[in-house]
């Protein structure tokens, strides 16, 4: 299945999409046709199938179209919108986009970056008639249906070791993984669906959005997640369920005290993904809001989805991410002899399943690496219980999970080496109590320089989730026998400073 066949199950008059703050409903008959006549616009820029079409918009009727149409002419790259110029010019760069889909105005650090490397612009926003305006707006051409094989989506993944990966997910990978989201949460068209997560990760890409179109509900689209006008929005529009990272669940207890909000005794379930859950958060969401929890496990090679605690009846466990979702878990022995281990043993969580990629673009070390007797490595390590369900026990990659946001470190630190005054740099994450991690450095410095400066250099090369809030100077950098960074070590003297 293509994501086209995808869309066209639903009735034409029901409500596909609604944009609260503009009080719109869009239905699928309007979003088929939007979608087709944005295909064709991006097919007369001279896109074609396996082009990329980067876009880096905030959530909205825009997004969606924009990601449904450049995955029909060609490929979907969606980018951050808080990304800076060098991490632009990289994703460009990296995907080889020949077209950036942005906002009529602001992204300069974006324009900047397509232009000096000839790409042209399209600008998206909402025009007359409820529906997406591009300008310019080329004609003439008729983009072709795409094939399941082709490539609907390309994403990035921070691995440990150098650069981000392109992660190459197929119009099959994305179908089979909408289906098993639906199949996981029984969606039907009577569910309405309120998407806060940013729609350019699969968690709200899969979860909220393609589920939602795939089983014909209704998907609510604020501008940005606002802890504020989070209940209003559920009091006006009803939702059934909502996906969210710990951090917005935390924010959104945090506004609600102890009394029920209006309009959540609609909600037939919460899912908690894409960062771990503690019991006292899901204790306090269930007590509150009084909608059974379920945390789900998701990573981008998966095309989001790998496994979920079940709907009630079934038992949901805490500090459990479930049972696999139409994917194959198993356990595997890290110790270099992929042996595959029983119940209640710790080892590498592998997966495999339709939704899962066929490897990485361009990559062979990476694929070599990653792949072991057609199962794929995810890089955590976990344990399964005898019923089947996984817990996962740590990241065998180092990566900083600032609410649900992954860092690669070593970017981080290859940024700061490039301050004159440095001459070495470790990044790793701190505890922290809204983010779960936050992002800290130490550095041993060649020169004497003011923190300060240290910091807004930072701010100018990496969008500010990833910089440090806090950095260190120590007169060494802890490292083992063989010469690895001991980020445990540095994490125990300055975990507790926040």
């Amino acid at each position: 299945m293509t994501l086209l066949e995808l869309l066209n199950k639903a009735p034409a008059t029901d409500t596909a999409i609604v944009l609260p703050e503009r009080r719109i409903r869009i239905t699928y008959d309007s979003l088929r046709s939007q979608i087709a006549a944005a295909a064709d616009i991006f097919a007369s820029a001279g896109v074609v199938p396996g082009s990329r079409v980067a876009m880096a918009l905030p959530n909205g009727l825009e997004t969606i179209v924009c990601f449904l149409a450049a995955s029909m002419a060609g490929t979907a790259a969606p980018l951050n919108l808080a990304y800076r110029h060098d991490e632009f010019a990289f994703y460009l760069e990296d995907t080889g986009a020949k077209l950036l889909v942005l906002p009529p105005e602001g992204a300069d650090e974006a324009r900047r970056a397509a232009a000096e490397r000839n790409i042209p612009i399209l600008a998206a926003d909402m025009g007359p008639a409820d529906s997406v305006r591009f300008s310019p707006a080329p004609k003439g051409q008729t983009a072709a249906p795409p094939s399941p094989d082709d490539v609907a989506l390309i994403l990035h993944t921070s691995g440990t070791t150098g650069l981000p990966k392109r992660v190459p997910l197929r119009h099959r990978n994305l179908a089979v993984s909408a289906e098993n989201i639906a199949n996981t949460y029984k969606l039907s068209s009577n569910d309405v669906a309120l998407a806060v997560m940013p729609l350019f990760h699969v968690h709200g890409l899969l979860a909220s959005t393609l589920a939602t179109l795939l089983t014909g509900g209704t998907i609510v689209v604020p501008e940005k997640f606002n802890p504020l006008s989070f209940w209003r929005t559920v009091r006006d529009y009803r939702p059934t369920w909502y996906s969210a990272v710990p951090t917005m669940h935390r924010l959104l207890l945090a506004r609600a005290g102890d009394h029920r909000p209006e309009g959540a005794e609609h909600l037939r379930f919460i899912r908690s993904a894409s960062a771990p859950l503690s019991l006292h958060t899901m204790e306090r969401l269930e007590h509150v809001f009084g909608a059974p929890v379920l945390e789900a496990y998701g990573m981008t090679e998966a095309s989001h989805q790998i496994a979920s605690n079940p709907l009630p009846p079934a038992a949901r466990r805490a500090e459990s991410v479930g049972l696999g979702t139409g994917v194959r878990i198993s356990i595997m022995d890290t110790h270099g002899h992929h042996k595959h281990l029983g119940p209640h043993h710790a080892g590498e969580v592998v997966i495999q399943g339709p939704n899962v990629i066929d490897g990485y673009e361009n990559n062979p070390e990476a694929n070599a690496s990653s792949f072991v007797d057609g199962w794929f490595r995810t890089g955590d390590q976990g344990i399964i219980d005898s019923d089947g369900y996984l817990r996962l026990l740590a990241r065998l990659k180092e990566l900083i999970n600032r609410g649900g946001e992954k860092i690669a470190p070593r970017e981080i630190g290859a940024v700061l080496l490039q301050h004159p005054a440095v001459a070495e740099a470790v990044c790793f994450g701190v505890p922290h109590p809204t983010w779960g991690e936050e992002v800290a450095a130490a550095v041993v410095l060649r020169t004497q320089v003011p923190m300060p400066e240290l910091l807004s250099f930072c701010r100018e090369h990496l969008a500010d989730f990833k910089c440090p809030k806090k950095i260190h100077v120590v007169d060494a950098i802890p490292r083992t026998a063989t010469g690895k960074i001991q980020r445990r070590a540095l994490v125990e003297a300055f975990g507790h400073h926040h």
